[in-house]
């Protein structure tokens, strides 16, 4: 059944319907809203959705959410993680980092149902909502966009937006199997909660042997459950094994047999956990986000991979960007076209991160953990004795050799622009 607020959009107004009630949806409703647009969300879940790993709102993206008024509210719900430690299989310490070292002074890290509840709230008065809905079918007219609805409803709208994640329905409608837009990292991973048994407080351990990362990750003070995290190298899921989530316990169970410190432990709790959740390492690369009047926005156009850290930032930028090139231009396919134009080099730039991400958490040799651990044990002890790191506006740790580090922030390389526009009918 669907749940339905907000009051009746305007039949005058341009009309748009968004796949997906995460970050990008939510965000790009909200600029839709305030440029005269129509807006109805579809969500599939049920309801919001307030578990998950937290997340990330960084560079540009802290720009956009200022503009929208929401920074406060996130300053206030900020985790402030006090460390990340890197240990060895008898639990002693070999690096330990401070948030300076992880990220810039202006970014905030959240729970996730933080943020996505921030958004629905600031739009929920404005913007349809239809939980326990998806598209199940469209046909692009030309004219305009006649959708079919899980709930057997029939609507058409001016334009189509795909915002339903790295798994997206809408890409797979429009668009085809998601197989053709996969960029594979190598990697399968876990997560769910445990009980925190090592009495950790706002911080993160983190341990490994080639190939795979264990991560306990405690979001509070001295929480009673903490995020458990299981990576592993893996080339790709079989048809039946992304389907069989009994599969994807065995999976990581047989990764981490012989794992050391306490991934016996987790292993045990993984295969118990009621909230499970399993997924692939991947990035989708595509070299059009739009067809006719359907265009796609955030993890199910250009999905960067956790290992970027960059997911969250990218959805918001894009909602920015997209919804004000479609303000901007009566034309939807023009304002597709720009919208390519100006995010694809912010996204690529930052999906380019991902192998320094990859070197970061989950070398894949006994010579590149080695290297990795000597690379944080050497910038702790420099960061002891220097007083240059206490700002907070290190770029996030690299460990590739500092002269061959980028000179731009990718995470602040894109600037945004003011869209005061007057929206015409396309």
């Amino acid at each position: 059944m669907s749940t339905h607020f907000a009051r009746d959009a305007s039949p005058v107004r341009r009309r748009v319907l968004i796949s997906g009630a995460s970050f990008a949806g939510p965000a790009l409703a909200f600029w839709l809203h305030r440029y005269g647009f129509a807006v109805t969300i579809v969500e599939r879940a049920a309801a919001l959705r307030s578990g998950g790993y937290p997340i990330d709102v960084r560079g540009t993206a802290i720009d956009v959410v200022e503009r929208m008024g929401l920074l406060p509210g996130l300053r206030v719900a900020h985790i402030g993680s006090k460390r990340l430690t890197f240990i060895d299989g008898e639990g002693r310490a070999l690096a330990e980092i401070g948030p300076e070292m992880m990220t810039g002074g202006r970014d905030v890290e959240v729970p996730r149902g933080v943020l996505t509840k921030m958004l629905v709230e600031s739009t929920r008065d404005d913007v349809i909502y239809r939980f326990g809905t998806s598209i199940e079918h469209l046909v692009d007219r030309g004219e305009d966009v006649e959708v079919t609805f899980s709930d057997g409803g029939r609507e058409s709208f001016d334009v189509v937006i795909g915002a339903d994640g790295l798994h997206s329905n809408t890409r797979a409608l429009v668009f085809g199997p998601e197989s053709q837009f996969e960029y594979p990292i190598g990697f399968c991973f876990a997560g769910f909660l445990t009980p925190n048994t090592l009495g950790l407080s706002r911080e993160a351990v983190c341990y490994n042997v080639p190939g795979r990362v264990a991560v306990l990750y405690a979001v509070g003070e001295r929480p009673e459950t903490v995020h458990a995290f299981l990576a592993f190298a893996h080339p790709r899921l079989s048809e039946q094994e992304a389907r069989d989530h009994d599969r994807q316990r065995r999976l990581t169970a047989e990764a981490f047999a012989d794992g050391g410190w306490k991934t016996a432990e987790l292993v045990e709790a993984m295969l118990a956990a009621d909230d499970f959740y399993f997924d692939t390492v991947q990035q989708i690369r595509m070299l059009s986000w739009s067809r006719g009047r359907v265009a796609l926005v955030g993890d199910a156009a250009h999905a960067p991979s956790f290992l970027t850290g960059q997911g969250t930032s990218l959805a918001l930028v894009g909602a920015y960007v997209l919804a004000g090139e479609l303000a901007s231009h009566a034309d939807h396919t023009a304002a597709f076209a720009a919208y390519d134009r100006k995010l694809r080099p912010f996204v690529e730039l930052n999906q380019a991160r991902v192998d320094q991400g990859r070197a970061t958490l989950i070398p894949v040799t006994q010579q590149q953990l080695e290297e990795r651990n000597r690379s944080f044990a050497d910038m702790t002890s420099s960061d002891m004795t220097s007083s240059d790191n206490t700002s907070g506006d290190m770029a996030p740790i690299d460990t590739a050799d500092s002269a061959a580090a980028p000179t731009v922030d990718f995470r602040s390389a894109l600037s945004l622009e003011d869209y005061d526009v007057t929206v015409t009918r396309s």
